[in-house]
């Protein structure tokens, strides 16, 4: 979400504000980001998970009121909120009567944070291949609710990221980036698979787990465009490194509209669910490779730019 948002950060203003939650990749891009961001204002937040979730929450909701009346304060008006899968920011929004309340998802089965979400939200932006089947109704109750939608045709990534440089051989032993979740998400237990040992033989591994990778945040996505595949159980990672054109191997039982576009468009993703033959995936992964320089990857749309218009930013970079 800091990836997605920067641009528009960039392109803001000194009084602008940000609520950041206080998650370790957070904190490494947002401490390293000297040169890539400006300085703006500042509060950490807890995720409300665990069995403490309801007392972070309110204790949250209350901290973050806190920090924009003293912002309201010292700054002036407050003319927009943009939260990004975060609805209890919203619910201090419109109690502090800040008139326009972006919701921004891309993820259907999100279902309690749309559900928060809902009437708190003025203008709501999913993506055009949003699966309805799966959202739990949000959209259609939205509409009910007078909410404004908008949709963005792309992915979050082609918002903030740019084709990379890829490699032109396979190596004799392929270089795989391997990305682990820590699985504690609010939808994650239902989705996460074990990696299977089998594939992780006959590689060079760069691990780039969650909350362990020790390389440069901000070069992340560079890192997975210099290898000669991605087996990741993160399918905001994998959507990431096909969009740049590295064979990637989901090992996830998620669905998501994106994912399916992904597959529609011909971007070199392969996914490796619970009811499929691990042997089976893992060849068709292995034969993608080699075969990089034959594909013929769509063109993006400008999805920056659309993003950029809805919610009313001007682009700089």
């Amino acid at each position: 979400h800091v990836r997605l948002l920067a641009p528009f950060i960039r392109s803001g203003s000194t009084s602008d504000v940000l609520v950041a939650t206080n998650r370790k990749e957070v904190r490494q891009l947002l401490d390293s980001s000297e040169g890539v961001l400006p300085k703006r204002q500042l509060i950490w937040v807890e995720r409300p998970i665990g069995k403490k979730r309801l007392r972070i929450a309110w204790k949250r909701m209350r901290e973050v009121r806190s920090f924009l009346k003293n912002a309201l304060r010292t700054g002036g008006k407050i003319a927009r909120i943009i939260s990004v899968g975060a609805p209890l920011e919203l619910r201090v929004a419109k109690r502090l009567k800040i008139p326009k309340r972006w919701y921004i998802s891309d993820t259907e089965v999100n279902h309690l944070a749309h559900r928060l979400a809902a009437g708190m939200a003025t203008d709501v932006l999913v993506p055009t291949h949003w699966n309805s089947s799966i959202d739990g109704g949000w959209l259609e109750k939205l509409r009910k609710k007078g909410s404004t939608i908008h949709r963005l045709d792309g992915l979050h990534g082609m918002v903030h990221l740019r084709p990379q440089l890829r490699p032109k051989q396979v190596a004799v032993v392929p270089k795989i980036a391997v990305r682990r979740l820590d699985g504690d998400g609010v939808h994650d237990a239902e989705e996460i698979l074990e990696i299977p040992e089998s594939i992780l033989e006959g590689i060079e591994q760069t691990r780039a787990d969650e909350g362990k990778y020790a390389g440069d945040a901000w070069e992340f996505a560079s890192m997975m465009s210099m290898h000669d595949g991605v087996i990741s159980q993160s399918v905001t990672v994998a959507s990431e490194a096909v969009l740049m054109g590295v064979p990637t191997l989901l090992v996830s039982n998620a669905e998501r509209g994106f994912l399916d576009r992904l597959e529609s468009d011909g971007f070199p993703l392969f996914r490796l669910r619970s009811d499929e033959g691990v042997e089976e995936i893992h060849a068709q992964f292995l034969a993608g490779l080699h075969l990089t320089e034959a594909l013929d990857l769509p063109d993006w749309p400008n999805a920056r730019q659309q993003f950029a218009e809805f919610i009313g930013s001007e682009l700089i970079d």
